[in-house]
């Protein structure tokens, strides 16, 4: 019950700035379902990797975790619903479609929230399993692949949250192509930043005998180009893209990616 407890918790402060934002709202009524189903689906994935990592308690097999991922989006649905009703966003008598449409593209951030509440209002005891558990699963904590898979779910939170608002087009029409560059330089070092140079919780740390290189090349690189696939994605989702010339779509991206990065980094430190 307390980690059920956290998980709500998780959901309505992680979810709650897309569940307070018009866009969303909008979006629920006319996305198109072929692309809001694609995402619902590749939702679902990400959440059996972190309640594998993070689940609500402690899981050795991946039915355990698809356990928690299952419990992680009914309370995201639940939570989303509630607040929805709340603000008034649902009400009788509003076409079905527009009523789920609403739920279904809200209850993915929070249902990635949910999973969040754990790693990030956990108690002692839970920081004490998490260390064994890195301790005892290090394939887990050192995977390559699962650290980029890691980096994916912060960029996709994050860009999540920022993606449906006119903000983003109107930075990319008025951004040059050195506004650009800079922009690219600036998320990249971020990124690296974050991981490897300020003193956050989880952050990483090079051996003497590593490269400053390595890590930069091996990871703050790829990184980035994980958080720029995710919003491209996200856009496409979102139908930002649609009618769209190509270096237009390349400068949302890059706008996106912004937030996507410091997400992807965030994510290095966190899960």
């Amino acid at each position: 019950m307390i980690g059920l407890g956290r998980g709500g918790a998780g959901a309505l402060i992680f979810g709650l700035p897309m569940l307070m934002t018009m866009e969303l709202w909008h979006l629920g009524f006319y996305i198109e379902r072929y692309r809001l189903l694609l995402l619902l689906l590749l939702n679902i994935p990400l959440l059996l990797v972190l309640a594998h990592r993070i689940g609500f308690e402690e899981t050795f097999t991946w039915r355990e975790a698809a356990r928690d991922a299952v419990i992680a989006y009914a309370i995201a649905i639940v939570m989303s619903v509630l607040v929805l009703l709340l603000f008034g966003n649902i009400k009788p008598g509003m076409p079905d479609s527009e009523i789920l449409g609403k739920i279904a593209i809200q209850a993915v951030p929070a249902s990635i929230g949910a999973l969040l509440g754990r790693s990030q209002f956990g108690g002692q005891n839970d920081e004490e399993a998490e260390q064994q558990d890195e301790k005892e699963d290090s394939e887990i904590s050192t995977s390559y692949g699962r650290e980029l898979f890691m980096m994916a779910i912060g960029a996709l939170f994050l860009s999540l949250n920022v993606a449906p608002t006119e903000e983003i087009i109107l930075i990319s029409f008025k951004m040059t192509a050195w506004h650009a560059l800079v922009m690219i330089v600036a998320s990249i070092l971020i990124m690296h930043g974050f991981v490897y140079a300020v003193a956050f919780r989880g952050t990483h740390e090079l051996t003497e005998d590593t490269p400053g290189s390595h890590a930069f090349i091996r990871f703050t690189l790829p990184g980035y180009i994980v958080a720029l696939g995710i919003s491209f994605y996200v856009l496409w989702t979102f139908g930002r893209l649609d009618d769209t010339a190509g270096m237009q779509a390349l400068m949302s991206a890059i706008v996106l990616s912004f937030p996507g990065a410091i997400g992807a980094a965030a994510a290095r430190l966190i899960l």
